[in-house]
């Protein structure tokens, strides 16, 4: 993503919302880490997260102030709308947060009310805990979710880019299939996907594939190896299209050669959960109603021991290692599904004790009356 991909318009219409929501938050100042709260305020798609980096922005009117390391600058302040750019370090080591310090002297953030992002991957411990001195009684609350609740549902851009990366994901699925055969390697087959995904326009996904078949069939998200496929394998397939960092997900079953009647029964029990979790949503649900629906199917099929993680999640741009949102479909989630927004429906069993996981992937967009799913791809067994 660059500032070039949406019109100034909705950009502007993303900083008016946000100045509210931190001023509706009681803060003067809200310090963002996490580089999907960056990349939507300014279009930045710098590389910049593998070390401390930070977006600071007002309630009141007044410029977008980066803090990044000086290999990304130049990236910035080319293709970012951030008014003001810092780096620190380059050819020598260099404090981050004595020149995050220097900056919010100079903008009055020791002496305003001011939020903290604390993301899960892109905080080290170390800098947060120097954070909380530096900030002292300036810091007043950790709203991590604040510019992610606001993006969750997309606006028209957005949700055709990623009808885009999902049209680009059903390529490779196509092409997967067509390379399955006894003989091959998981990675030769995962580096079909790839070579279909970037060929047919696809950026790299926020998190890598898992590709897993025969005895590892069992394990939710394995990264492929050079286990050779073999005729009686099961398997599944998982992995993320991109386009303009908005991503589509999509994971399918396969079997080399006829599959077994246990795989067949999982298999169909699997399909019936997504279908009513499908059903279960729509503008204004509860996220943990769809996700009780695909439970329940589990559930009554005596296989709740092998539901291993959530029924689905929020989608939105992804940055390494992870493209999902806040938004969960799970017991606990406070949650309520809105039209525009995009989320997985991938209930899961695993069954360790068997050596067979089954977990059919796809997305939706959630509507005023119900859901419209994005991918084409058939939603059957593979089997080569």
């Amino acid at each position: 993503m660059s500032k070039h991909d949406f019109t100034s318009e909705e950009f502007a219409d993303r900083w008016a919302r946000t100045r509210a929501a931190i001023a509706a938050a009681g803060l003067d100042w809200l310090v963002m880490v996490h580089p999907v709260s960056i990349h939507w305020l300014t279009g930045s798609d710098a590389k910049s997260y593998q070390e401390f980096q930070c977006l600071l922005m007002s309630a009141r009117p007044g410029p977008l102030v980066v803090l990044t390391r000086n290999g990304e600058v130049n990236e910035f302040r080319a293709d970012s709308l951030a008014d003001e750019v810092h780096g620190f370090g380059g050819g020598e080591n260099e404090d981050p947060i004595a020149a995050f310090g220097r900056i919010a002297d100079r903008h009055g953030l020791l002496g305003a009310r001011v939020g903290l992002e604390v993301p899960g991957f892109y905080l080290h411990p170390h800098h947060y805990l120097r954070l909380r001195t530096l900030l002292g009684s300036a810091l007043v609350a950790e709203p991590t979710t604040l510019v992610h609740d606001l993006k969750l549902v997309k606006s028209p851009a957005e949700l055709g880019y990623v009808r885009e990366a999902s049209r680009i994901g059903d390529l490779a699925m196509a092409a997967f299939a067509q390379a399955l055969r006894p003989g091959v390697s998981e990675l030769a087959v995962a580096g079909r996907i790839h070579d279909v995904l970037l060929g047919a326009g696809s950026g790299l996904a926020a998190s890598p594939i898992n590709l897993v078949s025969g005895e590892r069939s069992a394990f939710s998200h394995g990264a492929p190896t050079a286990r050779i496929l073999r005729p009686g394998d099961a398997g599944n397939v998982e992995y993320g299209a991109t386009f303009r960092r908005y991503t589509s997900t999509i994971g399918r079953q396969f079997s080399i050669g006829p599959p077994t009647a246990r795989h067949r029964e999982v298999l169909d029990v699997v399909r019936h959960a997504c279908d009513v979790q499908i059903a279960a949503i729509r503008d204004g649900a509860p996220a943990i109603v769809p996700h009780e629906a695909a439970k329940r199917v589990i559930g009554t099929a005596g296989l709740e021991h092998g539901r291993v993680h959530l029924s689905g999640y929020g989608l939105g741009p992804g940055f390494p290692p992870s493209w999902a949102e806040p938004l969960h479909m799970i017991g606990d989630s406070a949650y309520v599904l809105k039209a525009g927004m995009v989320v997985t429906i991938e209930p899961p069993v695993f069954l360790g004790e068997e050596g067979l996981g089954v977990r059919i992937i796809d997305n939706v967009i959630v509507t005023a009356d119900g859901a419209e799913l994005l991918s084409r791809a058939a939603r059957d067994l593979i089997v080569a």
